[in-house]
Formats: structure tokens, C-alpha cells, sequence
């Protein structure tokens, strides 16, 4: 499959140290490489200094244009194989462009997890409303991302949680679906005998990137309704607040007095959280997989989270210590788990189980080339079947092509 070559138009350049979607992007991109293929990662965003090297990989990195007839140029000579969208709104800004210049290639979106589940959640809890799936069925977010899924040759879902409400709620075929979680490493037992002990380790962390908004509620949850409960029972514990990009609500939190301490971005996340005895993550909305979670297991660090935090990552396997919403609930666990030696070393078995039975790339990575290679060689009957992404394909090109030329007018 060596022929194959993949463009991925990138929403923003890879940061992986700063999100778990930055993670999961350098994942697909491994598992591209181990097979051989030709990559190329272009992005219309601007390059922060915490971008990875891509090209140290043997990644062509271009910068493209929105609304620009240069792309067209650029993507006829590349002529990929593959065309993978990382994000929804690449594909509405670029898949039409895609469709007309390299019909054949086939369209890949990497959802990342669900925007509209997380902006819906999010809504519903500033309105103090219980979340529904009617408020889903009505929501514009959700027919522009669902449009788009329908659009493309197969979209990569990557909870459980998500491929059941797409297939269920939304009645999205599944043969242009494909579960895929995370690709990460087993957990071996030379790994394990790495790992600080139960006495080695000290206080809570808390780790996620502050751009995404339910860390942000998450740390002003952990302050204002779990520690002050978990501090009356253990008064020398700390919780290190670890993430990139934090901004003024966050940082002034900071409270040395209270063991409530804003550390800033982890050069090293795993390296922190391996020093953490308990990882929280009172998390009250959101979508996808929680990376914060899965690289916790991967530390060997037992965590308390809610239910919307462990959704859709562990299937019917135990967790790694407590799914608990209930903020006492919450602050008990959290103290029972720091202070139980064989409770957390039970929690921590979980995690491993969790790693390697769900997220082995191994197994995974495997299976999602062959998929790409069998949509490949039946591209004109899978499509055939995809009537509704044929028909909302035609009415898109239409639509946004003429906007896009308008917008491309208007700036020459």
C-alpha cells in the first residue's frame, strides 16, 4: 500500500502536549507512516511555538488558504490517495474543493469527538435544563457536523458513547462510520515496575488545556463544590492544576494557603502525572474520549471523574477508581481512593484492562487500514449506498462553491 499518500487538512497544527486531540492526530499519523504512506499536513492556521515538528517525521507541513483557488492548484498536482479532514468545518471549507479536483480519493473525516454534543451539553447546563436528546435533534451544530459526516466516504467516531447516538438517535448508516478510540500502547509489565508506589506519589492534579471550555468549568467546579471538603479531611494535600493555555479566571485560583496551586503548562504531562497519587476530573460537559483519563491509566494513576467524563471509554470494564457526579460523593471517593493503598492498587489493575483491551493500537490500527483499503476498492458502490451524502454532496457544491468564489471576488 506504499502508493497511497494522505493529505490531512488540519484545523490547527498539531500540538500534542496541549490536547488530547493533538494526540490523537499524531496517533493517526503514526499509524499512516507504519504503513508506508506518503503524508502531507496542511493547516490554514497560524503556527503556535507549541506546534510539533511534523517534518522531523517525514511529513510534508504546508500553510493553505481559506476560500482560495490556490488550494485547487495545490491538491490536482498532490493528487492524494486519501484526503483526511481533521474537524468538521475543514471539510465544510475545503471538502467541496476536494470532491471536484481528486474525485477519487477518498474523503476521511477524523471527528475529534462530537461539537455538537459538547456545545448542546454545555448549553443545556448554563440553562440549568437536564440534557435530552431532542435538544441534539434541533440543533444547528449538529445537522452542519452530521451533514458533513454524511458527506464524506467514512468518518473515524471515537467513543462508543457517539457511534451509538449517531446510529441510534441520528439513524446514520453505519457503513460510513468507523469506531476508533485512541491508538495507544499495551501497558506491559516492564512499564508497571516503573511506576512510583502508592507511597512514592503525593496529591491530586488536575491536567487538561484551558482553550476547551469544560476544563475551564471543570477546575471552577473542583474549587468552589469538591476540595474545601476533600482539604477538611486531608489538610497537607495539595491539587496541582497543570494545562496549557491558562487564562486570568484560572490563574487567580491560585491559593497557596487552601493547597490549591495553578502550576501552568506541563512541558512533561505524563512525567506529572506520574508523580500524582489521584487524578480528578469533575468534568459536567463534553464529548469524545477524555485524554486526560486514558493518560492517566497509562501513568498508572487512579482518577475520580463523573459519568459524562468516563462516557463512552471503558465499555463494561471497571474504572480506575470512581465515576461519581455528586460533588460530597465526588470529595468521599477522592479521599477514600488517596488514602486506600489496596483500593488504589486495585484501581490502578483497572486501568490497565481499560488500555489494553479498548485502546490497543495494535489490534486497532490493523483493522482501520483494512477499512480504508476495502472503502477504497468498492468506492463507487459505497458511495452509490451513501444516497443522503450524494445528495447533500450535490447540494453543497452548489452552495458553498459559490459562496467561496463569492468571498474569493470580494478579496482579490
Amino acid at each position: 500500500m506504499s502508493n497511497q499518500s494522505v493529505l490531512i487538512i488540519g484545523y490547527v497544527w498539531v500540538e500534542p502536549n496541549s490536547s488530547a486531540a493533538g494526540s490523537r492526530m499524531l496517533q493517526l499519523i503514526k499509524q499512516f507512516l507504519q504503513e508506508g504512506f506518503k503524508i502531507t499536513f496542511a493547516s490554514p492556521a497560524q503556527k503556535s511555538e507549541k506546534a510539533t515538528s511534523l517534518s522531523s517525521l517525514g511529513v510534508d507541513e504546508v500553510a493553505i488558504a481559506l476560500n482560495n483557488a490556490s488550494f485547487d492548484d495545490f491538491i490536482t498536482e498532490l493528487n492524494p490517495t486519501i484526503v483526511l479532514f481533521d474537524r468538521f468545518m475543514m471539510e465544510e471549507q475545503f471538502g467541496w474543493r476536494v470532491a471536484e479536483n481528486c474525485p477519487n480519493a477518498i474523503r476521511v473525516l477524523d471527528t475529534e469527538d462530537l461539537h455538537f454534543l459538547r456545545k448542546t451539553r454545555h448549553q443545556q447546563l448554563r440553562k440549568g435544563e437536564e440534557f435530552t436528546t431532542d435538544a441534539l435533534l434541533k440543533s444547528d451544530d449538529a445537522k452542519r457536523e452530521i451533514a458533513s459526516i454524511l458527506r464524506c466516504d467514512m468518518s473515524l467516531i471515537i467513543s462508543s458513547f457517539e457511534m451509538n447516538l449517531l446510529k441510534n438517535v441520528f439513524k446514520v448508516d453505519e457503513k460510513i462510520l468507523y469506531y476508533l478510540p485512541f491508538l495507544l500502547d499495551k501497558i506491559d509489565v516492564h512499564q508497571q515496575e516503573k511506576w512510583k508506589t502508592f507511597e512514592e506519589r503525593a496529591h491530586f492534579i488536575f491536567i487538561g488545556n484551558f482553550f476547551h471550555k469544560p476544563n475551564v468549568d471543570a477546575v471552577l467546579t473542583l474549587k468552589n463544590e469538591i476540595w474545601k471538603e476533600i482539604r477538611k479531611v486531608l489538610p497537607k494535600v495539595e491539587v496541582h492544576i497543570y494545562g496549557a493555555y491558562a487564562n486570568q479566571q484560572i490563574n487567580q485560583l491560585h491559593n497557596k494557603k487552601e493547597g490549591f496551586i495553578i502550576k501552568g503548562f506541563a512541558e512533561e504531562a505524563k512525567e506529572v502525572v506520574k508523580n500524582a497519587r489521584v487524578v480528578l476530573a469533575p468534568l459536567r460537559f463534553g464529548a469524545g474520549i477524555k485524554g486526560k483519563l486514558t493518560e492517566a491509566m497509562i501513568c498508572g494513576t487512579p482518577s475520580v471523574t463523573t459519568e459524562i467524563g468516563a462516557e463512552g471509554m471503558h465499555n463494561t470494564l471497571l474504572w480506575n477508581g470512581f465515576i461519581e457526579s455528586d460533588y460530597s460523593k465526588f470529595s468521599e471517593k477522592a479521599v477514600q481512593l488517596y488514602t486506600d493503598e489496596k483500593l488504589w492498587k486495585a484501581s490502578q489493575k483497572n486501568g490497565i484492562e481499560i488500555i489494553n483491551q479498548i485502546y490497543d493500537k495494535e489490534r486497532l490500527g490493523v483493522l482501520f487500514i483494512n477499512q480504508i483499503k476495502e472503502i477504497q476498492e468498492n468506492l463507487d458502490q459505497h458511495r452509490t449506498h451513501n444516497f443522503l451524502g450524494s445528495l447533500l454532496q450535490y447540494q453543497t457544491l452548489q452552495a458553498t462553491k459559490y459562496m467561496s468564489k463569492w468571498i474569493e471576488v470580494k478579496n482579490a
